[in-house]
């Protein structure tokens, strides 16, 4: 098999980082009026008919029934009330987190935030010129978060290419590499998981299988191994 050309590269690269960008943003903001305004565009937009990163993973094409089925009728207000509610239920409590958006609590000991990993992540963020927007006072290990960095490497990536620097292009693919194997490729799967079981909208069940897809595509793309502990 040949090494992917630089087009190829340039692709791929790009699908990535729309895609990334996109579940980041979902996943990090809780669902305001800001928020419903642009889902509403990706739906008039027919957005989630397709994908443009790992399109062929089953658990891609799964997502796109249930984002379809999920837009059909548009975003009513209690369509959108539901989206906030399962959010909250989901990610911020107010008991129980069904689905802990936090690297540090799902491969901690003591399942707590702010730890070590934490410091780790922000040190990688701060590496490539980016950091947390509610630095000390939420995680850095965010999933929304962490897929916005590879978001933010597969761009500079894109532009190494543009610049013709493929020193500069491997180093960040490299960094791809092994932030995934040390951070998000660790916890993420588990998570989906998560978010599966405990969604109570075809929004969030989508957007997890859709980030299993593309979890599933790096994988491949950067020829790492999925972790066991990320295995459900």
């Amino acid at each position: 098999m040949t090494d992917p050309s630089p087009f190829e590269w340039q692709e791929t690269l790009t699908g990535e980082m729309l895609l990334l960008e996109l579940l980041g943003r979902v996943f990090y903001s809780y669902p305001e009026n800001e928020e419903r305004t642009w889902l509403q565009s990706l739906i008039d937009e027919d957005v989630f008919s397709e994908v443009p990163f790992a399109a062929d993973k089953d658990e891609t094409k799964a997502s796109l029934e249930f984002l379809q089925n999920w837009g059909k009728n548009g975003i009513a207000d209690e369509a959108f009330e539901n989206m906030q509610a399962d959010y909250t239920r989901l990610f911020i409590g107010p008991v129980k987190v069904l689905a802990p958006p936090w690297g540090s609590v799902h491969l901690g000991d003591d399942r707590l935030i702010f730890q070590q990993r934490t410091l780790e992540v922000r040190a990688w963020y701060k590496r490539f010129g980016l950091e947390a927007e509610k630095i000390h006072r939420e995680p850095d290990d965010h999933i929304g978060l962490e897929l916005l960095f590879l978001s933010h490497l597969a761009a500079l990536g894109i532009q190494s290419l543009n610049e013709q620097d493929n020193a500069r292009f491997e180093e960040l693919l490299d960094a791809q590499r092994e932030f995934f194997k040390k951070h998000l490729g660790l916890w993420a799967l588990t998570w989906c998981g998560l978010v599966e079981e405990n969604a109570q909208t075809d929004f969030y069940k989508g957007l997890a299988h859709l980030t299993r897809g593309a979890l599933s595509a790096l994988v491949e793309m950067l020829d790492v191994k999925s972790p066991k502990e990320a295995v459900r």
